[in-house]
């Protein structure tokens, strides 16, 4: 509660002076419930309700627990910017001296689109830590436009030490600049629509100096053999100019029933091709431990708020609960913990107290 009420009593209230509700209590209000399985603001009123004794005991409550309507009001109207900075500072403590992959990547809330727009629907990026499976921090893209959203993403965090994974959208010099102006490092997927860069790797590839690895998985049953070449890139990089550019790469996927699949990626710093392996497979874990999960315990996937600042602001209530929730070692799937801590107070305390 201490650091909760540090961090987001710099959030600016934007109702009137005299509003009825205090703002962090509100807040904190539809944290506590996110974390006991609430998934709208009809939940967080319930959840207040249900448990006004119990969060009377360490909150003031001075006019009662809000309505849904407040909570509605309230998370519309709130400054995504400021409400995205409290939760950084809430996060930073965790994140010190963080090392090892942060991937970036996008989602959309399938339901939160302008009227008439069901075809575009808002989006949030993220930054993610692969190892310790906690959110950075998190942005609206702005008319959908993601490659700008993580622009701005890696200027909010300390990339220092960290190895950024993401996709072929992304890979670009503007952002591989301030990754390594940032004393972080890259590892970006390349594709065929940049063609210089590709050849250029592919000639590396094909030339001296390449070490491989393979490595042998198993999916639905099934065998995956992944094989990493990494070559020295110190002639494209002088071709190209592209930023702190050291290495590329060739991962070759082959699995039963599928076609054997080649991605190719821009390094800067040389891997081993055992370590490629595991930072490949680590990006995926932004899909599979936020965005799944996200959608099957916060059923993000099905939330309806689209109105003004609403859908920003409730997605990174989301994800902060996401990442409170992921802070206790209960080894409990992530719907049985929330429903847990919403059945049984003890374990409510003793995860979130």
């Amino acid at each position: 509660m201490d650091r909760f009420v540090e961090c987001f009593s710099e959030v600016e209230d934007p109702r009137a002076g005299n509003a009825r509700h205090d703002l962090v209590e509100l807040l904190f209000i539809a944290l506590l419930a996110s974390l006991c399985g609430a998934r709208s603001c009809e939940d967080f009123e319930e959840f207040g309700l249900s448990k006004r004794d119990l969060l009377a005991k360490f909150l003031t409550l001075r006019h009662g627990t809000p309505s849904h309507d407040t909570f509605s009001r309230v998370f519309r109207l709130l400054d995504p910017a400021g409400f995205e900075k409290a939760f950084l500072a809430f996060m930073a403590r965790f994140a010190e001296g963080l090392a090892g992959v942060v991937a970036f990547d996008g989602k959309s809330l399938k339901r939160a689109y302008d009227k008439g727009g069901a075809y575009m629907p808002k989006m949030m990026v993220s930054a993610f830590a692969a190892e310790t499976r906690l959110t950075l921090a998190n942005l609206q893209a702005a008319g959908g436009n993601e490659r700008d959203a993580v622009l701005q993403l890696v200027d909010l965090i300390s990339l220092k030490g960290c190895l950024v994974t993401a996709d072929a959208l992304h890979c670009h010099e503007e952002l591989a600049g301030r990754i390594v102006a940032g004393k972080g490092d890259y590892a970006l997927r390349l594709k065929a629509n940049q063609p210089t860069l590709l050849a250029g790797a592919k000639a590396a590839l094909a030339g001296a100096g390449v070490k491989s690895a393979t490595d042998v998985a198993r999916r639905n049953g099934k065998a995956v053999i992944r094989t990493a070449d990494v070559a020295p890139a110190a002639a494209l990089a002088v071709k190209t100019g592209f930023p702190g550019l050291k290495a590329v790469a060739r991962l070759t996927v082959e699995q039963p029933g599928a076609e054997t699949e080649q991605r190719f990626y821009l390094l800067s710093r040389k891997l081993t091709p055992e370590r490629l392996i595991q930072v490949t497979r680590s990006h995926w874990a932004i899909e599979n431990s936020l965005h799944w999960i996200l959608d099957t315990a916060f059923a993000e996937d099905h939330a309806r708020s689209r109105k003004d600042n609403a859908p920003h602001n409730l997605a990174v209530m989301r994800r902060l609960a996401l990442n409170v929730a992921r802070l206790h070692p209960d080894k409990t799937p992530m719907r049985r913990k929330l429903l847990k801590a919403g059945w049984d107070e003890s374990f409510f305390f003793e995860s979130y107290g």
